[in-house]
């Protein structure tokens, strides 16, 4: 289940300008932690005014009948594929269970047009809990019901964005999260996850990047990127930002065009080389195009690097293919 689940896009990104925008109750803790992108933590020690300070959304107990529940603006639009209702260090304080409405909407907080997503399910405390749904609708909010209160330190909300393209005319990066594109394989992502490589705006450190454990043997390291729609890619940025001990050496790009990514291997003999073999520097953007080959319009992008190391951002310009 988790690995079926966190491949996918997180939508709930407050880089993708995802916010909480509303919540019944937050007594305890205050409903922008939900979505925070660093992993919770639990400070023995810590009070505030109102008690225990944990990081998460918190209620108060409930002393009359209902529930609480909060409502997350997502960023871009997008087909939500599963959760990860994190409780970890909520132990005696977690919800038993919760449920998820999706909608589309102008407002930060929709009264109307909510459907279910996720059915009212069972969850453990101080665990990951991640949940799987069936649902091929763009949404534009969530909203999770937790019953009857209490807290979740996290709120990961996993799928997959489709740009519309039909209004644009010139070069659009085909690979950018907030156009659709999305990595779908990778040899190693020891340091830092692979979906940072397609995120908005520049890394802002080391950690805000794509890096591979050392090599020890022979080979290279490489990742497989989806494109939001097929193209035909004119321009190649790869950023080294932050990485100056430890960026490759070397990169490559190759593209191939699939007709869906359960077709797409490293080892697949469609790649056709889009960029050959290229020197990188420390902590800098590198601008290909010229050296480029025109090779069509593609699907599927291959980085290499050479022979391991790290990458802050791939950025891929090109026009919609059709």
């Amino acid at each position: 289940m988790t690995d079926k689940v966190s491949k996918w896009v997180q939508l709930e990104q407050p880089r993708l300008g995802s916010r909480v925008t509303y919540a019944t109750d937050e007594f305890f803790g205050a409903k922008e932690r939900l979505i925070d992108p660093a992993e919770p933590v639990f400070i023995a020690d810590k009070y505030d005014d109102h008690g225990k300070w944990m990081d998460g959304w918190e209620s108060r107990r409930k002393r009359v009948p209902g529930h609480d529940y909060c409502v997350i603006r997502l960023g871009v639009p997008g087909i939500v594929h599963g959760f990860n209702v994190d409780t970890s260090h909520f132990t005696g304080n977690y919800p038993p269970q919760v449920s998820v409405e999706g909608c589309v909407s102008d407002d930060d907080v929709p009264e109307e047009g909510w459907e279910e997503i996720l059915p009212r399910t069972d969850i453990k405390g101080n665990a990951h809990n991640f949940l799987d749904v069936r649902n091929d609708k763009t949404f534009t909010h969530v909203r999770l019901h937790i019953y009857p209160d209490g807290g979740v330190a996290r709120l990961r909300v996993f799928g997959e964005i489709r740009a519309d393209f039909r209004d644009v005319d010139g070069y659009v990066d085909l690979a950018a999260l907030e156009h659709g594109g999305r990595p779908i394989a990778c040899s190693d992502q020891h340091y830092g996850s692979v979906h940072n490589l397609l995120a908005p705006g520049r890394g802002v450190n080391m950690g805000d990047g794509w890096e591979t454990a050392r090599r020890r043997g022979p080979g290279n390291d490489w990742v497989i990127i989806a494109l939001g729609q097929p193209g035909e890619i004119a321009r190649a940025e790869i950023d080294t930002a932050h990485f100056k001990g430890n960026y490759p050496d070397r990169v490559s790009l190759d593209g191939g065009m699939f007709a869906s990514d359960d077709e797409v291997t490293n080892a697949s003999p469609e790649w056709k080389t889009l960029l050959p073999e290229a020197r990188l520097k420390m902590d800098q953007q590198h601008y290909f195009d010229d050296a480029l080959q025109r090779i069509g319009p593609v699907s599927h992008v291959r980085m290499s690097i050479y022979p391991d190391g790290g990458i802050s951002r791939v950025r891929l310009f090109g026009k919609v293919h059709g």
